[in-house]
């Protein structure tokens, strides 16, 4: 799921073929992938906080340090 797209690499395809729908179609792809990760990601934050939450409830130390740990490589972009 994880593609890196840049301004350069856009114009290039744009400007190998001039194509409005070409254009179109590469930068709804662009989109779409930014889209489904901002819900994977969001999905992902959510799920940790309550594991932070249960691991607090439960008074689990070593659950609490590697569910805050993950939370903090994703806010990171890790």
């Amino acid at each position: 799921m994880e593609n890196n797209y840049s301004y350069t690499e856009f114009l290039k395809a744009v400007g190998k073929n001039s194509s409005t729908l070409h254009a179109e179609k590469l930068l709804n792809d662009i989109y779409m992938d930014l889209f489904l990760n901002h819900i994977h990601r969001e999905q992902t934050k959510k799920r940790l906080l309550e594991l932070i939450d249960r691991a607090l409830d439960n008074r689990d130390v070593d659950a609490f340090e590697r569910h805050t740990d993950e939370l903090l490589k994703l806010e990171m972009g890790n």
